[in-house]
């Protein structure tokens, strides 16, 4: 790490403010006394934290070395400083310990660690109307279901040594319009993920409940227990092996599980593997999946298997997305599952702007949109990252606004057909997102 001398004394100054309320008489003759750094580089120096160079000058601009900034944390850290003086003294000798070590000050284990858990999250506010003329699950009666919700989500890191992290994530769901608890949640934080990671050169190695990774959007956007290994460069291979879930699936998995109880043959955590590949090509980012499940509870859901008999998903998933430029791009999914008997294929096209990877929370005034075609077989993929409900097919138009530095709105609006009976279905959709 390089920095001017200057910039470096963003962090240093705090050591002048702990010793003293006036400026020293400034020794340097290429400082003059209406820089803005006047004051903060007298007194630094009046408490021994920098010395310049022997020709009487300071040279602010130039880079300095690790070990340069090391030797003015040493002098900083000898001073008696307390609060959040000291708090920002010991992430400084936590990230220069090294170099501190090689000048023989000790930096305790307390100290090296103290900046290496870090915490991320949000909160969201979701709306959703979903509507049915016939309810294929509900005696083709005319439904309409809203639902409020709120979300905490707490993500931390932290590292363990080089090459391993242990990363996790906590959610909390309310569903406003009853102020209870919702998603079997009982008003608790509720463990998600949590995983183990070590990270060698091109191979990253995954151990815990983590991300599914593979076929996120039309497959599996939620996360199984087990094991992950991701290696490659160019073109990138994810292998996942473990458990999953059933629990966390769409209408028709929860259909398939309740008669699966009811006969006293449920699997809800089904065995899973599956291996995947994505790179580019020019403009094209591309990807290919195959995913094996194998449970009790497929024998039961609707339209799985006409002799009730067949305990296995084999779904091949491709993706691709074409970038125009940076802002504009059409993507196209497909999945078959080539187990199913019926509402075995699931396929969308995404025309959007900035709605894939160029939108970016960070800055207010960002926005993106899209408008897409999609087809949702629902018994191809358990939890699709789509709104769309699955056994529905028809048009979705979206529109993300950063109207804060971190803090976006996603609006969605469908209309489109059941996969069963051909009936009406609508969805309205609307989020924001405060990101901390």
């Amino acid at each position: 790490m390089k920095k001017s001398m200057v910039s470096a004394l963003t962090t240093a100054i705090v050591v002048g403010a702990a010793s003293t309320a006036f400026a020293a008489n400034n020794p340097f003759t290429d400082v003059p006394a209406d820089h803005w750094a006047y004051d903060a580089v007298s007194q630094l120096t009046a408490d021994g934290v920098i010395e310049g160079y022997g020709d009487d000058t300071f040279k602010g601009n130039r880079n300095i070395t690790r070990y340069e900034m090391a030797q003015m944390v040493a002098k900083a850290m000898a001073k008696n400083t307390s609060g959040a003086d000291k708090a920002l003294i010991d992430k400084l000798a936590a990230e220069f310990s090294a170099e501190l070590n090689n000048l023989g000050v000790r930096v305790s284990n307390l100290e090296r660690n103290a900046d290496k858990v870090q915490w991320h999250g949000m909160m969201r506010y979701d709306y959703g109307s979903v509507r049915y003329d016939k309810h294929p699950l509900q005696n083709n009666e005319k439904t309409k279901n809203n639902e409020n919700t709120v979300t905490l989500r707490l993500e931390p890191t932290a590292e363990v040594n080089d090459h391993w992290k242990v990363k996790g994530r906590l959610d909390s769901y309310l569903e406003m319009s009853k102020d209870a608890p919702t998603y079997g949640c009982n008003g608790n934080v509720v463990l998600k993920r949590l995983w183990a990671e070590g990270k060698y050169g091109n191979t990253m190695v995954r151990f815990g409940k983590m991300p599914v990774t593979i076929d996120m959007d039309i497959m599996f956007d939620t996360q199984f227990s087990g094991a992950q290994v991701q290696f490659g460069n160019k073109l990138k291979t994810t292998i996942n092996a473990g458990r999953f879930n059933l629990a966390s699936g769409n209408q028709y998995y929860a259909y398939g599980r309740r008669q699966a109880a009811d006969a006293g043959d449920s699997d809800d955590a089904a065995s899973y593997q599956a291996i995947g590949f994505t790179g580019w090509l020019g403009k094209l980012n591309a990807g290919l999946g195959y995913h094996h499940l194998s449970s009790n509870d497929f024998h039961y859901m609707l339209g799985y298997d006409k002799n009730g008999k067949e305990d296995q998903m084999n779904t091949l998933t491709a993706k691709g997305t074409y970038h125009f430029d940076k802002n504009i791009a059409l993507q196209g999914n497909y999945g078959q599952n080539f187990s199913a008997d019926a509402y075995n294929k699931s396929g969308s096209i995404v025309l959007g702007y900035k709605e894939f990877e160029n939108f970016d929370t960070t800055n207010a005034g960002q926005w993106g949109m899209a408008l897409a075609y999609r087809h949702v077989g629902q018994n191809v993929g358990p939890t699709p990252t789509y709104t769309l409900d699955a056994g529905t097919k028809g048009w979705e138009i979206s529109c993300l606004a950063n109207i804060m530095p971190h803090t976006y709105i996603w609006l969605k609006g469908v209309t489109g057909k059941t996969l069963i009976g051909n009936h009406d279905y609508k969805e309205l959709f609307g989020r924001i997102e405060w990101q901390f």
